[in-house]
This record gives C-alpha cells, structure tokens and sequence, in this order.
C-alpha cells in the first residue's frame, strides 16, 4: 500500500537551514567535478589505445560504462540527501538549524528528560506583552468570527487552498464550516484565540492560528493548556515568515489568559517529540483509491481478488450497539475516563458539556455509538469517529476520497487478551458503520490500543508519521502506544 497522510504541522521555520544548503551546494560541486574528471579519463585513455579496431572500440564501451556507473552513483547519492522538503520532513536537525524554536522553552533533540514540569516558571502578569506583535507594514492582525458566514467561509478557502496537502499534491484537507466551528468552538473557547493575518490594502486573509482550551493529563501531572492548530500561511506567503510571527502571538495571548503550557502536533521534527505515531489505513472501497492513486494494487494482485480481501458484512455483529443519543452523555464520560487512565498522556473530559461537543454524534462531522448491556441497560462500551474528506487534484473522475478517522473509544474490559478480542469486534463494526455511510477509507494512529487490531483488521501502514509536542513542559518520552490525545 502506497497511501498519501496529511500532517498537521505547527513548525515555524518556513525556511531550509544555511547548513542545508551549503551541504547540497557542495553535492552538486563534487557531481561536476566528477563528471569531468570522467570524461577526461575517458577521453586521455581512449587516445592513448594503439590496437585494432575492434579492441579500441570494446575499451572505448568499458570506459563509458564506468563513467555512467560513476555519474549514476553519484545522482543516488545526491537523490538520497535530498533539500529538506515534505518528502524528508522526518529527518531530524540539530537545533542551531532551528532559528525559531531554538529561541522557545522546548527540550533540544538529544536531551535526557528524567523529570515531569514546566521548563519556565509562568510569567507575572505585568510583565506580558500587551499589544500585538508587529506584522510586516502590509499585513494587520483579525480576529475571526465563526459565527459569521462569511469570515468561516474565508477560513475555509484558505485552509482548502493552502494548509496540509500531500508530499505529491494529490490530495488536500477540506475541512468543511461544520467541523470547523466542531474543531474551534468546543466549552470555553475563546474568540481571541483564532488569529488571523489580513492583507491591510484588501482585507484578504491570508494567514490563521487557532487555540483551543484543553485539559491533558501528562504522567501524573493534570494541565489545562492550549492545543494549538490549524496553522496555515498563503503558499505566496512562505518567505515573510509569519508563521513564527503567529506562533509568538498565539502564546502572548494564552500568557494573558493565565495557560503557559500547550499540546500541539506537527509531521516534521522539530525540538523535541515526546511520542511519534503512524498512520494507518483500512481500505473500504480500493476501486477508488487505486483510481485516485491513494493506494496502488500489489504486484500479483487484480481488482477483484482485492476487493474481496477488503469486504466487510453488510451488517453490524455486536449486540447491543447503537448510535449514541445525548441520555449516554454522562455514561461515555466516566468510561472514556476512566479506560484512558491506564495511558500516560491523554484527554481529559471533565464535564459533560465537554462530551457533548466532542463525542455526540454530529451527521458528516463526528458519529458515536455506544454498546448497552441488554440486561443492565448500561453502557459497556463506546467509539467513535470523525469525518474528514480530501479534495483529490486533478483527476478526471473522482473528486473527493471520503475518509474518516478513528477518535476516541472505551471498553470495560481488564484483562488484556479480553480487551483485544472486544476492540477487534468493536473496530470491525465501526468499519461496517462507515463503509454504510460511503467511507472510501478509515484511518487512524497507532495510539492507545490500537496496535491490538491494526493488522488483524487489515489497516495497512501509511507513509506519514505524526510527532506530538509540548510547549514549555519537559517530560519523558513515551511510546506512541501511551499516547491517548487525538488532535484533528
């Protein structure tokens, strides 16, 4: 399976490293001289041969084929450092290559952390910056209001235009204005907190950060933080270097509410991850996504034998399952609580209203569905999962891949071996739910228990990777399988 993530970056560099550049100057030098230096070879050798025709004409074809091999390994070699881009947004720089976030209270890559805490002790308030950040003279800070249909509709062309797309540009996130006032406007949200750039001459937004209130319990440590997201800059815009510029103003205004932590993720590596996951995918409809190039069908593999490797029952298998009505509120919030609590760095739903947002079923934005005891009348189990189409570009035929991905779920069970085997059945009706509402493709991350099912319910690893970050907190890192925080 070839499949294409999106990340959801917050990185603040915007630029390639001096260092890179220099490094891949150097490659191209030494590839001409190289060349060159082959050529003369070539060209000195042949004119000193004094023998037959045929003879001179054998070594002329050795000498070429020496210099192809040697032209060829150096291109592999030039082809396997490449510049930094999407492609090799996993690879990890040193942080004096970090002219941003080697300014901000994070961990540097290479750090031994054996602590649990804050890196800066909080600011007093009067000594925070009141006023804004300066903007480049062309651009003016806004605030966005979300309730208006006409600036959400602005914060979805620019998001649709230019935030996550893929390493190929194939596919792009569109997020539509129902999951965005989903994803922005949970209890407590604050309006100042979804910042805006605005051209000053045109009033045309072009760049956004947003911040969101949280409560993450992080070892034993329980904060109530910002979760950063959606941070996104006109593709014109790159070289202004906004984005730091955002990140400065999103945490100035956080400052002044009192919150000096925030959880945010990023597919590049930036100082320093304290998780890395995966993403995984479960094909539910291959004809399209080998159509769309998301996936590619394997070698010795035709259509029909695949698609019948990837059909699912027409119906649900476990008693007692239905969609989740608002009397469940109360019962998934205690479950969900309590089942994260065997995890090291996880969501913490502290009321009710908390549940409703996020977990009660939102038709085309979030669905939920809970188990119930046909004896009890309780609720033992619960999952559920968010929508989130793709645009594909440029394909004559299709022009969306329906997805969804897995959010949060609780079981009761205690006993490892139980909980795989009533993950595995819950996850394969979630998947017969989403293949009923015409889901091309059901992904997740292999955080929590996942890894449980992933493979007996024939996800396929991706190729995109997701690192999660805390700002201003030093912890352990841990194993993406302790992680139970899902950022959209």
């Amino acid at each position: 399976m070839d499949d294409k993530e999106h990340s959801h970056d917050v990185d603040g560099e915007g630029e390639n490293s001096s260092t890179d550049k220099l490094r891949v100057k150097q490659e191209k030098k030494n590839m001409k001289k190289a060349r060159k230096k082959a050529a003369k070879n070539n060209v000195n050798s042949i004119s000193t041969v004094e023998d037959t025709p045929a003879t001179a004409a054998a070594k002329q074809a050795e000498l070429q084929e020496k210099v192809r091999m040697l032209v060829n390994q150096l291109a592999i070699r030039e082809a396997i450092q490449p510049q930094p881009s999407a492609s090799s947004s996993q690879r990890q720089k040193d942080m004096s290559s970090h002219k941003f976030w080697s300014t901000q209270p994070v961990p540097k890559h290479g750090e031994i952390i054996n602590d649990n805490g804050p890196i800066e002790e909080n600011t007093p308030y009067d000594q925070i910056r009141k006023d804004p950040y300066l903007l480049p003279k062309e651009f003016e800070w806004s605030i966005l209001d979300l309730n208006n249909e006409n600036e959400l509709n602005e914060l979805y062309t620019l998001l649709t235009n230019n935030y996550v797309e893929d390493d190929d540009a194939m596919f792009r996130f569109d997020y539509s204005g129902d999951f965005l006032k989903w994803a922005l406007q949970p209890p407590g949200y604050k309006q100042t907190w979804h910042v805006g750039v605005r051209v000053s001459a045109t009033k045309r937004l072009v760049a956004f950060i947003s911040g969101i209130p949280a409560d993450i319990r992080i070892y034993d440590s329980h904060q109530h933080l910002v979760e950063i997201n959606f941070l996104c800059v006109h593709k014109k815009l790159r070289s202004k270097r906004l984005a730091p510029v955002l990140i400065k103003e999103i945490t100035r205004r956080s400052h002044l509410e009192g919150i000096f932590q925030a959880v945010y993720t990023a597919g590049v590596v930036l100082p320093k991850p304290i998780a890395k996951a995966r993403y995984f995918h479960r094909s539910l409809n291959p004809k399209k996504l080998i159509e769309t190039n998301f996936s590619r069908l394997p070698q010795n593999t035709t259509m029909s034998r695949l698609i019948k490797k990837f059909k699912l029952p027409s119906e649900t298998m476990t008693p007692g399952i239905r969609p989740m009505q608002e009397k469940d509120v109360t019962s998934v919030r205690i479950l969900l609580n309590e089942y994260m609590s065997k995890f090291n760095f996880v969501a913490v739903f502290e009321t009710d209203e908390d549940v409703k947002h996020w977990i009660l079923t939102k038709e085309s934005v979030v669905w939920s569905y809970v188990v119930e005891n046909p004896l009890t009348k309780k609720v033992t189990d619960f999952f559920s999962f968010y929508c989130l189409p793709s645009s594909v570009i440029g394909n004559p035929t299709h022009k969306t891949i329906n997805a969804v991905y897995l959010f949060y779920y609780a079981v009761q069970e205690s006993d490892e071996k139980a909980i795989k085997g009533r993950l595995q059945a819950l996850i394969k009706d979630a998947l017969i739910l989403a293949k009923l509402k015409n889901v091309d493709v059901f992904n997740c991350l292999d955080l929590m228990e996942n890894k449980l099912f992933i493979e007996d319910l024939k996800f396929g690893p991706g190729d995109g990777y997701l690192n999660y970050y805390m700002y201003n907190w030093r912890c352990k890192d841990m194993d993406s399988g302790n992680v139970g925080v899902v950022m959209l």
